[in-house]
């Protein structure tokens, strides 16, 4: 981070600061005008573990039976975040007993209390909008019980939010965060009595924001598709509660929604999962679909890239792969060094992975979650495709520098199946090697054959290439391709080495073989999950071989070799991948 952001970042928060104090000047609104029906979608199980005092929040777990919330020391300024976005009022909410609303309602007028004049880490404009989201969503089973006294409160608080977030949205980060600001604005305005100016300059604002971050593939800059899903969903929240107050919606909010949808669906795989690319999760259970829907978008993309994805899928099989650039400048600040990496669900279950976002698990787990050994991908010499920067110190954001500039590919139908071919140059600096990679999935879905090849193309990359062999007294460039597996995959090596097989819960065998180049392992690997406390132990399929020549080919397939009666049951239950 440059010497110009850092004293940029701390300008932002003195900022925030001074408007946050400033808020307490202003006056309450006292009733709703209208109040948009809850759409934010909780989770039962996290409900009830935090009515029981389990604070679960950035990877960080507290128990806490008896003290208030915010009266826990926080392990970490991503826990603090999370609190005070209060996106764990969803989860109190799918509750929706008398418990998990007495818990609800002791916290939030605990904030109200700690920090409504304007005090506290809570006061950021992305999480302000986080917050008076759920607050309105939730009104309902918030006020019920309250006296005058706690009703005027909560309403003087939410003005104050509002009022802030009028003046300071600009200071949230382009992107998910500023959505975030600007959708919570728009809420309050539409629902607080006295807040209705304030609802025009945020739609044009909002439109601004529709127009320079959504692309003409429906993407973010930072290609993230967890990322992706939440503006999309911001962006139907808003629609929506402009619908129920009687207004249109405009055509630059309505147009980035008609785009995101097709590319969302390019990126879920056949068990209603988002692929885990670029610092994102497969997403909260249920929110895509729902946000799907709620869009009325039925559309699919049109051939070729969705946010530098492409999708191979047959039957109930699907395959997702990196088929871009990483992401440049700030926008990869999560990018991930994954080119040509892809993964592969079998119906309802994940086969094929990415190791996933290491954030919530500590710095030397987040850098690891992001290099190409952590793809299902190929690596030369344990090095990535894309080296990340030295950040100083106390910066904690690294973003991709030497990555690839170019990504050639096509996608085409077969007459017995479709093919994905792909290629980058992230490797010929350091080796003078291209990376190319070729999918063919099989029409019916049961097979899935791939060659990667390494080749130096021109004269100089064959320079590169002799310079890196002498360097190995001409015993060959390294290289390995791995592939990831789910922790619910069951694998193991056949005798002789020259296969794998993969049970799946569902009943289903795959099988991996190769060409017999290489050497084949199955290795240990982890499978990180922002919403567990360790990452989860899984394996890994290594096949490890050197080039020798300019020219080094490599072929592998993955075939389904059984389906029991536990799979045809799967098969016939109703998937929510399906709904739209």
């Amino acid at each position: 981070m440059s010497r110009y952001d850092r004293m940029a970042r701390r300008g932002t928060r003195l900022l925030n600061r001074y408007y946050a104090r400033r808020s307490r000047r202003q006056p309450g609104a006292t009733e709703f005008v209208s109040q948009p029906e809850p759409r934010t979608i909780g989770s039962f199980a996290r409900g009830r573990q935090l009515v029981a005092g389990n604070l679960l929040f950035a990877g960080y777990l507290v128990e806490s039976p008896t003290t208030a919330l915010w009266d826990v020391a926080a392990p970490d300024v991503a826990f603090d975040a999370e609190r005070h976005g209060f996106a764990w009022l969803d989860d109190l909410a799918a509750v929706g007993d008398f418990k998990a609303r007495e818990k609800a309602q002791l916290w939030v007028w605990g904030w109200i209390d700690a920090y409504g004049t304007g005090k506290g880490p809570g006061w950021s404009p992305d999480l302000t909008g986080r917050r008076v989201i759920r607050w309105i969503n939730h009104a309902l089973f918030l006020l019920s019980g309250r006296t005058s006294v706690q009703s005027q409160a909560f309403f003087q608080a939410l003005s104050r939010q509002t009022w802030f977030l009028s003046k300071r949205w600009q200071g949230a980060s382009p992107g998910l965060p500023r959505f975030e600001a600007l959708t919570g604005l728009i809420y309050a305005g539409l629902a607080l009595k006295g807040h209705e100016d304030q609802v025009d300059p945020a739609l044009k604002a909002l439109a601004e924001e529709c127009a320079s971050q959504i692309d003409e593939q429906g993407g973010l800059p930072t290609r993230n598709p967890e990322e992706l899903l939440e503006v999309f969903t911001l962006l139907t929240w808003a629609s929506a509660a402009l619908v129920d107050a009687g207004r249109g919606v405009p055509a630059a909010q309505a147009q980035a929604i008609e785009r995101i949808a097709p590319t969302l669906r390019t990126l879920r795989h056949s068990d209603g999962g988002l692929a885990r690319f670029h610092g994102g999760g497969r997403g909260l259970e249920g929110r895509l679909d729902h946000a799907l829907a709620a869009s009325h978008v039925t559309s699919r993309h049109a051939d070729g890239l969705a946010m530098g994805y492409a999708r191979l899928s047959a039957r109930r099989t699907s395959v997702i792969i990196d088929a871009s650039v990483p992401p440049k400048g700030r926008a990869s600040w999560n990018g991930h060094a994954s080119t040509l990496a892809f993964e592969l669900t079998s119906g309802r279950r994940p086969l094929i992975v990415n190791c996933g976002s290491g954030e919530t698990f500590g710095v030397e787990w987040r850098r690891a979650g992001r290099a190409s050994p952590s793809h299902s991908t190929l690596c030369i010499e344990g090095h990535s495709s894309a080296r990340l920067s030295s950040p100083e110190r106390g910066s904690g954001h690294e973003i991709m520098v030497e990555a690839p500039d170019t990504v050639p590919l096509e996608v085409s139908d077969l007459e017995d199946g479709y093919r994905f071919q792909g290629g980058h140059n992230g490797y010929e600096r350091l080796f003078g090697l291209t990376h190319a990679r070729t999918l063919e999935l099989a029409v019916d879905g049961r097979g899935l054959a791939g060659e990667d090849m390494l080749l130096a193309i021109d004269t100089r990359n064959k320079r590169r290439f002799d310079k890196a062999m002498d360097a190995q007294s001409l015993g060959g460039v390294g290289f390995d391709i791995r592939l990831h597996l789910h922790p619910d995959v069951d694998a193991a090596l056949d005798l002789g080495g020259a296969a794998v097989s993969m049970a799946l819960k569902s009943g289903e065998i795959w099988v991996f073989r190769h060409d017999g180049t290489c050497e084949l392992k199955l290795e240990p690997s982890v499978y990180l999950e922002k919403t567990r406390l360790k990452p989860r132990a899984a394996k890994q399929i290594v096949l490890s071989g050197r080039a020798m020549n300019y020219a080094t080919r490599i072929r592998w397939t993955l075939s389904k070799a059984q389906e029991t009666a536990v799979a045809v049951r799967d098969l016939n239950r109703d998937d929510p991948a399906l709904i739209d």
